[in-house]
């Protein structure tokens, strides 16, 4: 009962301060979703990359070629291009939270075996298990953030949180290269996997798919509350989502070479040592991943009155880095070289938060972890352990820096589908409207 002396005004007051913080906490809850999920793709990379920032001591103490080193690499590519899918949609149906931190709990301590590895194949069994691990990582965290947030923010969330790809591999990189050299390398791994087990267990503690729930803005339910689902077909039955994947992949191969060989090719290149080699990759890494955010936050201001400008903008991405990275590479060491690498970097995966959108604007809400699952299949196959490894063979055959003159022209590819992709997003976005509309009738 109110007191006498109380007044309306503080009544109202006391009534309106858990309402008030309720909804401060409800404006907050997806940006600490964002923080933490960005920050477990910070130690995904950090642990699939510390291996670049060992090659020189790995090549010298096992006696591998540049084809073992970048299979070392690509494995985890490998696995993740294989699984994403599958384990994408097992999240898709078992909660994308609870799936995400059982992937980060088996990459984490499949990092703690790379440190104990004594030899190739012990070290290649490991790299094995970090990429079953990791495997769909990005396609559901990337599912799950864009969950929570508004539709116009697509591209410059998924920008930015594919950046963390960039940043955690600085980070991999850097830290891993000084660590080996100060204590060795395999302590090099045994921080990112404590690292990553820290960050599991801050996850567990605030987000869960109870807790999510009420933040969802896409629900998967019609009016009467009946569960819509569209078929797993429909990821692969609209050209203009089969663009968006295959021009995906194709643009991250050159960036996916960078953030592998550089460290190599600024330990054989510049001579410098192998910390110091890591070092100056991570600046140009670190480029990569300011690229991303910059592109994702540029495309979401022109594209806000035409969603289809998506598509120019990741082929002007693609068009750019061709051109500094194809100059870049055929110039003498140097300062002018350094300064057209880093421009190449900076475009040479803007268009990753683009695709990411355009893919998101084309599918349903009820498979979109399984898109991004597609999405990050094509990235694995064509790019990520694509890039790595074809660059490692062709320095064997030749040299790493003609090899890294030949990685760029892979832009030429992506460029052609996505212009295809352009062309077709109009008929895309009806055929997921007629898709949308028919399963909620038989809902």
């Amino acid at each position: 009962m109110v007191s006498p002396t109380t007044s309306k005004a503080e009544t109202a007051t006391t009534a309106a301060a858990p309402s008030a913080t309720r909804k401060l906490l409800s404006r907050r809850y997806p940006w600490i979703v964002f923080a933490l999920t960005f920050g477990l793709l910070l130690s995904d990379y950090m642990s699939r990359q510390v291996l670049s920032a060992v090659f020189p001591l790995l090549k010298v103490e096992w006696s591998l070629t540049d084809s073992h080193l970048g299979s070392l690499n690509s494995v985890v590519a490998l696995m993740v291009g294989l699984l994403t899918l599958p384990l994408s949609l097992l999240a898709d149906r078992w909660g994308r939270a609870r799936a995400l931190v059982v992937m980060a709990t088996l990459w984490s301590l499949a990092t703690l075996l790379c440190a104990v590895a004594g030899s190739y194949d012990q070290m290649l069994a490991a790299r094995f298990l970090v990429g079953v691990g990791e495997a769909a990582y990005g396609s559901v965290g990337i599912a799950l953030v864009l969950s929570v947030f508004a539709p116009r923010l697509r591209a410059s969330l998924s920008g930015a949180f594919m950046a963390g790809g960039s940043f955690g591999s600085v980070l991999g990189v850097a830290f891993g290269g000084v660590i080996a050299v100060q204590l060795s390398w395999r302590w090099s791994f045994a921080a990112m996997a404590v690292f990553g087990l820290i960050l599991v267990a801050m996850f567990r503690a605030f987000v869960t798919d109870r807790k999510l729930a009420p933040h969802v803005l896409e629900q998967t339910s019609d009016v009467s509350g009946a569960v819509v689902r569209v078929p797993i077909s429909s990821l692969f039955t609209n050209p203009a989502v089969l663009c968006a994947y295959i021009g995906g992949g194709l643009q991250m191969f050159t960036a996916a070479a960078l953030m592998a060989w550089l460290p190599s090719y600024f330990n054989r290149a510049y001579g410098l040592a192998a910390d110091k080699a890591a070092g100056m990759a991570a600046i140009f890494v670190l480029l990569i991943g300011a690229g991303m955010v910059f592109c994702g936050i540029l495309t979401d201001r022109v594209s806000r009155t035409d969603p289809g400008r998506k598509w120019t903008t990741a082929i002007i991405f693609c068009v750019l880095s061709c051109v500094f990275l194809v100059v870049a590479f055929r110039l003498d060491t140097g300062t002018a070289q350094l300064v057209l690498i880093g421009a190449g970097a900076f475009f040479s995966a803007g268009s990753s938060g683009p695709i990411t959108a355009m893919v998101a604007n084309l599918t349903h809400s009820s498979v979109r972890a399984s898109a991004f699952g597609s999405l990050t299949l094509a990235n694995s196959l064509l790019g990520l352990a694509a890039g790595p490894f074809i660059v490692g063979v062709l320095a064997d055959k030749m040299s790493l820096i003609q090899a890294l003159q030949l990685a760029p022209l892979v832009y030429l590819a992506a460029i052609v589908v996505l212009v295809l992709g352009k062309r077709c997003y109009p008929q895309g976005l009806q055929k997921l409207a007629t898709l949308t509309a028919k399963s909620e009738a038989n809902a």
